[in-house]
C-alpha cells in the first residue's frame, strides 16, 4: 500500500469511518473514496458489485453497520441481523469476485460468549451463548468475520478482522433511543445540568464492567492493519483497561459539571456482566493505544458542546 493507492472507506460519514479518513489523510493518503447511503445502498449487492467494478480499489475499510446499545437492539433484532449481513457480505463477496487483495472487516467484542473468561481472548469465538441482548448484531458480525477467515483461508487474501471494544468520541451518536452508553451519559448528564442540576436516572445497578476506546485510536489500529500483513485472520482492538458502569457515570458527572444525584433503575437490564479486551496479540505485533478514558470523554464532551446544532440525532 502507497499513500496514492486507492482506498474506499464504506461508512465514511459515521464515527469509526469518519475516524478512519482523517486518520488517513493524517498518514498522507490523498486517494481515498466514500459514498453516503444515498449514493449507495450497501444492502443492495449489485449496486455494491457494480461500484466497486467502477472504481477499482486496492483497499477495503468495511466500517459499515447498523449500530446502536441494548433497547435498538432489542425493539429492532430482525434490521440488526439481515441489514448488516447484507451490508457486509455483499462487500466481502464482491472484493473477493473483483479481486481486491486487502479487506479490513470492523466488528465489535460482543461476537463474544457473554460469559466467557476475561479478559476476552480471539480463540473464545464461538465456544458458548451470546448475549441475548445483543445477539442479532453479534451474529451478524459474526459472520462477516468468519467469511474474511474463509476467504484468508481458501484464497490466500489479505482480509482482516478487528474487533474493536466499546468506542466513543467525535461524531457519535447521542440518540437516547439508539446510542451506546457513553455518549448516552453524556447528553443525561449535560441536558440534566441545564435542568438546574435534576437527578440522572441510569439502567440497571452499575455494577458490569466496560472497557472504551477513543475512536482515534481504533483509526490508528486500522491504519496499522493497512500498511502491514498482519499474519492472523483476528485481532482484539482495545485499551486492555476496564471500568464499572458506576464509575464511567461519576467521571462524566465531573467532566459534565453535573451536581444532581445519580439514580440507578435496578429494573432495567445490566448487559453482560464484565467485557474486557486481551490484546495482547495487537500489542505484540507493534500496535497499542494513547488516549486514556479521562481525556477521551473530555475531547468527546468539548466535541458535543461545539457540534450541539448539527449532531446527528440530537434534538436538545
Amino acid at each position: 500500500m502507497n499513500k496514492e493507492s486507492k482506498i474506499y472507506i464504506a461508512g465514511h460519514r459515521g464515527m469509526v469511518g469518519s475516524a478512519v479518513w482523517r486518520a488517513l489523510e493524517a498518514n498522507g493518503y490523498s486517494n481515498l473514496i466514500g459514498r453516503t447511503s444515498k449514493e449507495l445502498d450497501l444492502k443492495n449487492q449489485k449496486d455494491v458489485f457494480d461500484f466497486l467494478k467502477e472504481e477499482k480499489p486496492e483497499a477495503i475499510i468495511d466500517a459499515a453497520a447498523r449500530v446502536g446499545g441494548i433497547l435498538a437492539n432489542n425493539d429492532f433484532p430482525y434490521q440488526f441481523l439481515m441489514e448488516n449481513m447484507q451490508i457486509q457480505n455483499n462487500l466481502i463477496d464482491s472484493s473477493l469476485k473483483l479481486g481486491i487483495e486487502k479487506f479490513i472487516f470492523l466488528g465489535s467484542s460482543c461476537i463474544y460468549p457473554k460469559l466467557a473468561p476475561q479478559p476476552l481472548k480471539e480463540e473464545y469465538l464461538l465456544t458458548d451463548s451470546l448475549e441475548p441482548t445483543n445477539e442479532w448484531y453479534a451474529i451478524a458480525k459474526i459472520t462477516g468475520v468468519k467469511a474474511c477467515q474463509a476467504i484468508r483461508k481458501q484464497f490466500n487474501k489479505d482480509y482482516v478482522s478487528l474487533m474493536p471494544t466499546n468506542l466513543y468520541g467525535y461524531f457519535d451518536n447521542f440518540d437516547l433511543k439508539t446510542s451506546h452508553v457513553l455518549p448516552a451519559m453524556i447528553r443525561k448528564f449535560h441536558e440534566a445540568k441545564l435542568n438546574n442540576n435534576s437527578d440522572v436516572i441510569l439502567w440497571g445497578s452499575g455494577t458490569p464492567m466496560r472497557e472504551f476506546l477513543f475512536v482515534d485510536d481504533m483509526a490508528e489500529a486500522v491504519v496499522y492493519a493497512l500498511e502491514n500483513n498482519l499474519p492472523e485472520y483476528l485481532y482484539n482492538v482495545g485499551s486492555g483497561k476496564d471500568i464499572t458502569i458506576k464509575e464511567l457515570a461519576e467521571t462524566i458527572q465531573k467532566v459534565t459539571g453535573h451536581k444532581g444525584n445519580i439514580v440507578w433503575d435496578s429494573d432495567k437490564p445490566d448487559g453482560t456482566p464484565r467485557k474486557l479486551m486481551d490484546v495482547s496479540k495487537m500489542k505484540n505485533i507493534g500496535w497499542s493505544y494513547s488516549t486514556e478514558l479521562h481525556e477521551g470523554i473530555v475531547k468527546t464532551y468539548d466535541w458535543f458542546l461545539n457540534n450541539i446544532d448539527s449532531i446527528k440525532q440530537v434534538k436538545m
